[in-house]
């Protein structure tokens, strides 16, 4: 083994400990942010002795500092001669890389169970590509009594994110003035989502407005965080050897986004199915109507379609977002042209601007 190799190796060991130290401390001030900034260097020093041991760069021609977090992730992943990662770790390393950020540079609020989460399923994932990479064995580190243990029970992991949700909506309830600390937790889940649908980006005041907004509003868990939803969660064993992997869902593939995507991360969760449903642009919507884009536009108003999940969706891939129809909304605005003219409809939505 390389000298540098084996260095990397050494402090990616020793970040984890003291993040699993972090983690484990019977008092909480600094606690979550210590484990997820630890966590997270450890992560990039274990990726660069890994590529380094494959053979692989982790410094560009005549550059003098080394590669970031986000270029181990895709070597580590589409380099045929260094791969060892696959695609559902690299929607772990992105969300732990995503809290790490939020936590070092702004506000994040994690429960416990959350904290416990990512600590569990960062430990599983450090000692898969130990093994896979080096053959050898995290225990073989760590004294057995060093693990990340909780007070409280691991919920199903799906039920503690829906859990969370509602525990937000109490916040944001009528006259509890909680706005602040919603906002905290809900950029947590905001950034684990968008980590799984391949957004690197942190969630601005107004998006997490809105996603409070919409858990208010009684918005199903699948719709306000559909990155989260669309995949699952498995656990298995106890004690030292408890692991807690990613899993994608059956029939929606996790997509490698082509590199130099403004703000977006390294692999994404991209629903096939629901692209295919919601097929049709604003004017590819207005040539199936017969109608104009402003007057197409003026329709979606009156019959509400944006908040229609049957006829309308967002998606947002990196740095853009992309309003899209289904066929259903043609058949809507076909049924209203049916009985009211687009003059009429026109007017109705004027009146409500």
């Amino acid at each position: 083994m390389r000298k540098e190799v084996k260095l990397l190796k050494e402090k990616a060991t020793n970040s984890l400990l003291l993040s699993i130290e972090h983690f484990n401390r019977p008092w909480d001030r600094g606690r979550s942010e210590a484990v997820l900034i630890l966590l997270d260097h450890s992560f990039e020093m274990l990726l660069k002795a890994s590529i380094l041991h494959r053979g692989g760069r982790i410094r560009e021609p005549r550059e003098k500092n080394t590669i970031g977090f986000d270029a181990c992730i895709r070597r580590a992943l589409s380099n045929p001669n260094v791969r060892f990662l696959i695609d559902e770790q690299a929607l772990v390393l992105q969300s732990i890389n995503g809290l790490r950020d939020a936590a070092q540079h702004h506000i994040v609020e994690l429960s416990e169970g959350q904290l416990y989460f990512h600590a569990q399923s960062g430990v599983t994932l450090f000692r898969d590509i130990l093994l896979q990479v080096f053959d050898e064995r995290l225990s073989d580190s760590l004294p057995e009594r060093v693990l990340p243990i909780s007070t409280s029970s691991l919920q199903e992991p799906i039920l503690m994110f829906i859990n969370e949700v509602e525990q937000i909506r109490k916040l944001l309830a009528p006259g509890t003035r909680k706005q602040a600390e919603a906002e905290a937790k809900i950029r947590s889940l905001a950034i684990v989502d968008g980590a799984i649908l391949g957004e690197f980006t942190q969630p601005s005041s107004g998006e997490l407005k809105k996603i409070g907004n919409e858990i208010r509003n009684g918005q199903s868990f699948e719709q306000t965080f559909p990155g989260i939803a669309s995949v699952n969660f498995s656990s298995e064993g106890s004690g030292a050897h408890i692991s807690l992997r990613i899993a994608k869902k059956e029939g929606i593939p996790v997509s490698l986004v082509p590199e130099g995507t403004p703000h977006a991360g390294v692999v994404a969760v991209k629903r096939v199915d629901e692209l295919g449903f919601y097929n049709l642009g604003h004017r590819e919507l207005s040539l199936k109507v017969g109608l104009t884009t402003n007057k197409t536009t003026a329709a979606i108003a009156v019959l509400d379609l944006k908040n229609d999940p049957e006829c309308f969706k967002a998606f947002k891939i990196g740095g853009t977002r992309h309003q899209r129809y289904s066929q259903r909304a043609v058949a809507k605005i076909t049924e209203l042209l049916q009985i009211k003219t687009a003059e009429q409809i026109w007017i109705e939505y004027r009146s409500g601007i």
